[in-house]
Formats: structure tokens, C-alpha cells, sequence
């Protein structure tokens, strides 16, 4: 039997097993697990196990303290800029979502939050659970470095139909105006070239939405194609690692 306790960087503990049984006790005892998949016990249930490995060899510190964290429902720090923190959201961000969902500006050229919040926070859990998970990436919670007030949303998500990834960003009304929104998409953009090796991001912005299109452009982002989406016309933005050319830019954007 395989059956090891690994201390991670933020404190805490990952239990690392091979035997169903001993991942299922650990679990109900709301601690950290990693179930240890090989040959030898393919026959047993893992399913109820968020996550698992065929290599213990390869696990490095970065990836055990992502596991720890994110079973104790603590957000792993993605990024940090000059001026801003990016990490996992929490269901402890959503209340903070609501005052900046408020200002009409922000839902005019996004959807909406879920009326009811619980229904929200019901959606952050899964997606915390479900994305982060299964991806290592998506739509994350921009904070200020200096006081950890929340003051918008950015990441790399998949839009349906589509190869590529999307890059998406909200900056707080009170917030706007100061650059943060171009400082945080370019170190999503460099993340998603370094960390998780895409060498093309796109961008979907309506032809109204001038703010979103100057950021795009400043971020070196391309203007490819006008495409329709769920009947709204939108500018397709292309973001390519190496190869930016204003010439390339579609005479309709």
C-alpha cells in the first residue's frame, strides 16, 4: 500500500494514497487528498476523489499546494502585477460581485449576476470546484494589492465553437481610468503563453464597447473578423504570441 503525507507550502497536509478506503476515510475527515492510480488497483472506485495522479514521481510543489488549497476551499494566488493580485475566486467574492455588478455600465456589455445570490454562490462553488479543477485556469478575481479590496475580474476561459481560448477582464467603475485593466490582461496574456502554453487568445468585443476595444488594441490584440454570437455582432480580436501587425487589422473593426 501506498499511503504518504506530504506537507505543502501553505501549511497544510496532502494525503497522498493508493487505497480507495484510506482516500474515503481521509476525505470524511476533511482533510486533503490525492488518490495514487496504477496498475495494481484499477479496480477499485476513486470516483468520489477530486483528484488523482498515475506518477508520483512528477509532482511537483506547485501542484500539491493547488490541491491543498483548493480542497480546503482556500484561492491559489495566480498572478500578482504592480498594482493588483489575481487568484481564485472564492464564494466569499461573490457579495463583493453584486456592488460592482451594480453600476449599470458594468452589465451593459456583460451579462448579468444571478438575482438571487445564493443561486451565485451556488454557481462560484461549482465552478471552483468543476473548472479550476479540471482546466487549471478561467475566469479569476482581481484584487488590490494594497488593501485586498475586490476590484474585478479576469482570466482565460473556452467560448463554445471556438479552439481557442478567450481572454475576459471587468475592472470596478471606481477603479477604471488608472490602466489596471491593460496591466492585468497583459499578465494574463503572458501567463497563458508561459504557464499554460497558448499561442493564440481571442477576444469578443461589441462594436459600441470603445473602451474594451482600445484595451485590445493596446494589449497588441488584432481585429480579425466581425462574427455573430447569440444574434449580437462582435469584433473578433486576436491576440498571437510573436506575430503583431497593424496591417493585419480587418477594415470593419
Amino acid at each position: 500500500m501506498y499511503d504518504k503525507e506530504v506537507r505543502v507550502r501553505s501549511g497544510g497536509t496532502v494525503h497522498i494514497t493508493d487505497s480507495s478506503v484510506r482516500a474515503r476515510e481521509r476525505i470524511e475527515k476533511g482533510e486533503a487528498v490525492l488518490a495514487y492510480l496504477h496498475e495494481g488497483n484499477r479496480q477499485e472506485d476513486f470516483s468520489f476523489c477530486r483528484y488523482a495522479c498515475e506518477d508520483v514521481e512528477e509532482l511537483s510543489e506547485g501542484y500539491l499546494d493547488k490541491v491543498y488549497r483548493r480542497q480546503k476551499g482556500l484561492p491559489v494566488l495566480i498572478l500578482e502585477t504592480e498594482r493588483c493580485l489575481i487568484r481564485e475566486t472564492t464564494v466569499e467574492d461573490v457579495d463583493a460581485f453584486y456592488k460592482i455588478y451594480a453600476e449599470p455600465s458594468v452589465t451593459e456589455f456583460m451579462e448579468p449576476l444571478y438575482e438571487d445570490p445564493e443561486e451565485e454562490r451556488a454557481y462560484a462553488r461549482d465552478y471552483i470546484e468543476k473548472v479550476y479543477a479540471f482546466y487549471d485556469f478561467g475566469i479569476w478575481t482581481v484584487t488590490d494589492r494594497g488593501s485586498g479590496e475586490v476590484i474585478g475580474r479576469a482570466g482565460i476561459c473556452y467560448r463554445e465553437g471556438y479552439d481557442d481560448p478567450e481572454i475576459g477582464f471587468m475592472i470596478a467603475v471606481p477603479w477604471q481610468g488608472r490602466g489596471l485593466a491593460t496591466e492585468v490582461c497583459r499578465a494574463v496574456l503572458d501567463y497563458a503563453k508561459r504557464e499554460l502554453g497558448f499561442d493564440r487568445v481571442l477576444a469578443f468585443v461589441q462594436p459600441e464597447n470603445t473602451a474594451s476595444r482600445k484595451i485590445c488594441r493596446k494589449l497588441g490584440m488584432i481585429c480579425e473578423e466581425n462574427v455573430e454570437l447569440q444574434g449580437e455582432i462582435y469584433e473578433k480580436y486576436v491576440w498571437s504570441f510573436g506575430s503583431f501587425s497593424l496591417e493585419k487589422v480587418h477594415p470593419g473593426c
